[in-house]
């Protein structure tokens, strides 16, 4: 358990924030199972302002009754102070719990504004966006980064240690540089020097897809807990198993056959209803092909070029029906990955 202001983060097992994936309906069906955390999208400050109806949804965290009292956290992104504060004020009165910094997104589009690890090469400027939102709200607040821009500039540790002194309650590190992107394998151990640079929670990201790996990433970290990205795709059930076997959490009921059937329809209705028909369509056949990789489900291709709920529907039911993921429980293929995750 891990503790950020008022709330006890149970198991120490989180969600972590990824573009155009952890929305509402699917931090909805990862709760289902269990999670010490989860994350929304990435939710630019600037646009956030302009009260774009698109982007506030990303900072949705109504969760629901099925959540079971999992917390929420809202991921904001920026490359100014003011801003910054006034989207987590913003945030703040939607309701979210726990406000995360991203100091770790690598894609180009985002460090090329300035924000995101690239706020990693500018120390000074980056707390000026801590403070400002630390500054803004009573709520706890988080932050998110790499080990460094690049291998000659592995600041982490410094960063770290200015951020908690400027109010960050829980520090995440996904560790790579910003250079690597997604390339090679994560470095745990060098999160071990983040880890005793601090005195609040450091948390463990990348290359996290099972059990395994979490243990793995744990030891050589010396952190006190996981944020699994990438290898919940197809698997919302991935951070409950990891909390049963590291933690002792209850074990997860990870539905096969029909249940499986009903499981992912629900998701689908669930992206419907929260895009609407047109781009729901659209935005789910990812959700589809990723649950079919992981079931070992037949149908893949048709179902992500289905044009109609009616259709994909059926699909889901002939694709899944005997479909059982309990194969690859505890299991996870860190190659089918990529975008701006963890």
């Amino acid at each position: 358990m891990i503790q950020v202001g008022p709330y006890s983060l149970d198991p120490a097992v989180f969600l972590a924030p990824m573009a155009g994936i952890t929305d509402l309906p699917f931090r909805q069906m990862v709760a289902r199972f269990g999670a010490g955390l989860v994350v929304s999208e990435m939710v630019a400050s600037g646009e956030m302002l302009t009260a774009k109806p698109s982007v506030r949804a990303k900072a949705r965290t109504d969760l629901g009754l099925e959540m079971g009292g999992v917390i929420s956290s809202v991921q904001l992104a920026g490359r100014e102070a003011q801003p910054m504060g006034e989207a987590a004020k913003a945030v703040a009165d939607m309701g979210a719990k726990i406000i995360d910094i991203n100091m770790g997104c690598p894609a180009k589009k985002v460090t090329g504004g300035a924000s995101g690890s690239a706020l990693m090469r500018d120390p000074d400027h980056a707390l000026t966006l801590i403070d400002a939102v630390v500054g803004a709200v009573d709520l706890p607040v988080t932050l998110k980064m790499r080990l460094g821009w690049c291998d000659d500039s592995l600041n982490a540790p410094e960063i770290a240690k200015r951020a908690v002194a400027a109010g960050v309650q829980m520090i995440v590190i996904h560790g790579r540089t910003r250079m690597q992107f997604y390339k090679g394998a994560a470095d745990w151990a060098a999160i071990a020097e983040v880890a005793q640079a601090v005195d609040v929670p450091v948390i463990a990201n990348g290359d996290i897809v099972d059990a395994l790996s979490a243990k793995a990433a744990l030891e050589a970290s010396g952190a006190q807990g996981v944020m699994v990205g990438r290898g919940a795709q197809g698997a919302p059930w991935r951070l409950a198993q990891i909390g049963h076997a590291l933690h002792g959490a209850p074990a997860p009921n990870i539905p096969n056959g029909n249940a499986l059937c009903d499981f992912i329809s629900d998701h689908y209705e669930a992206i419907l209803m929260f895009y609407g028909k047109d781009v729901g369509l659209r935005l789910a056949r990812k959700h589809l092909g990723w649950y079919a990789d992981e079931a070992g489900a037949p149908l893949k291709s048709q179902m992500q070029t289905s044009t109609t709920v009616e259709a994909t529907q059926a699909l889901i039911r002939s694709a899944f029906a005997e479909a059982d993921p309990n194969r690859a429980a505890l299991s996870g293929d860190a190659t089918k990955f990529g975008g701006c995750a963890a």
